[in-house]
């Protein structure tokens, strides 16, 4: 099972991206064998494919860690080769010189392994000259150059989409988590009950998770994309509404396990405990609404989204039983942070 996941990723790239990957292959093949004469072009064509990335902002840094690397490679490699020949303890040499020369400049680690795989390459499939260096040198540029204008030809891909998804996913469980726990404020609870409620309510924390991720690569494919000037808007109202929903899953989370320590038969029968449930449903409505503002903001007017926020009417606090007053307490502290929270967005 562990070497099936270290070979294997959680989804397929996208077929564009095979697509984008194979024709600048092929171009930087055919056109880099004709303008420059002699071997295949080998470093053309593995510049190309190394270059083709996600987003363009990724595919120009390593177009450049590429670039950097085959020179300092090729370099190295001449240089040893024009001293002393061509012999295997030379290639050897020559590796090893590149990696200490990579790890002197402190090279990142792809850089340092295109440094010693170019030195070698250069020794081993040709001849250590002047010509035949700056030739290797052209190769690779011509394949990163051929890199970008194919990712940038190709519809640059936008994964705002994903973001914009992730975190509607996320603002739903969170009104559904302050949902089941206004409900379980109002009904007898089992061990069983409260454990699967605090279950569920710890679920969130990893979809907030999976959120932020998905905001960094809508982020990151906007960046040097021509496509994302009309997308930019939308993301900063997705990352906006994530920014909001952050303190709003700490507290339920923090609510739903107060609730499931404390709990006892009797705290039902607090009048404070109710008005407390009224609250996280009126809280849950308003994290919806929260959500359709962002759909407005991006441009898309779901019905709704022009509706009042409920959690407006201020909570009359009765002094709760010397039993649970610790738990109501905590409950009233972290239900003021969420209308905070909810308060900043109708602001």
């Amino acid at each position: 099972m562990k070497l099936t996941a270290g070979i294997r990723a959680n989804q397929r790239s996208p077929i564009l991206q095979v697509a984008k990957s194979a024709i600048a292959t092929a171009a930087a093949w055919l056109i880099a064998g004709a303008l420059i004469p002699g071997p295949p072009p080998v470093f053309a064509a593995i510049a190309a494919l190394l270059v083709v990335q996600p987003s363009l902002n990724q595919s120009l840094t390593k177009a450049v860690e590429r670039s950097v690397g085959v020179i300092a490679g090729v370099v190295i490699a001449s240089l040893l080769g024009i001293a002393f020949g061509g012999g295997t303890w030379v290639i050897l040499l020559a590796t090893v010189v590149a990696l200490l020369v990579a790890w002197a400049l402190k090279m990142t680690a792809g850089t340092a392994n295109q440094v010693a795989i170019s030195a070698l390459l250069v020794l081993a499939l040709g001849t250590a000259t002047p010509s035949y260096a700056l030739d290797r040198v052209l190769e690779t540029l011509i394949g990163a150059v051929i890199g970008i204008l194919i990712n940038l030809a190709l519809v640059p891909p936008v994964a705002v989409a994903p973001a914009h998804d992730a975190v509607l996913a996320l603002a739903d469980e969170v009104a559904d988590s302050l949902e089941r726990l206004a409900r379980a404020l109002e009904a007898p609870q089992s061990p069983g009950d409260l454990n699967g409620l605090l279950v569920e309510a710890r679920l969130m924390k990893p979809m907030r998770d999976a959120a932020e991720r998905a905001i960094d690569v809508g982020a990151e494919s906007l960046s040097l994309n021509p496509r994302g000037r009309r997308h930019r808007e939308e993301l900063a109202a997705t990352g906006a509404l994530l920014e909001r929903l952050g303190p709003i899953v700490t507290q339920t989370v923090g609510m739903t396990r107060a609730f499931c320590d404390h709990y006892d038969t009797t705290l039902a029968d607090e009048p404070t405990v109710l008005a407390i449930a009224e609250q996280l449903r009126r809280a849950a409505h308003d994290v919806r609404l929260d959500a359709r503002r962002m759909d407005a903001a991006a441009g898309v007017v779901p019905p709704g989204s022009d509706e009042p926020a409920a959690l407006t009417a201020p909570l009359a606090v009765r002094a709760p039983s010397r039993n649970h007053w610790v738990l109501i307490g905590s409950m009233l502290e972290d239900l003021r942070r969420i209308h905070e929270s909810l308060r900043e967005s109708a602001a």
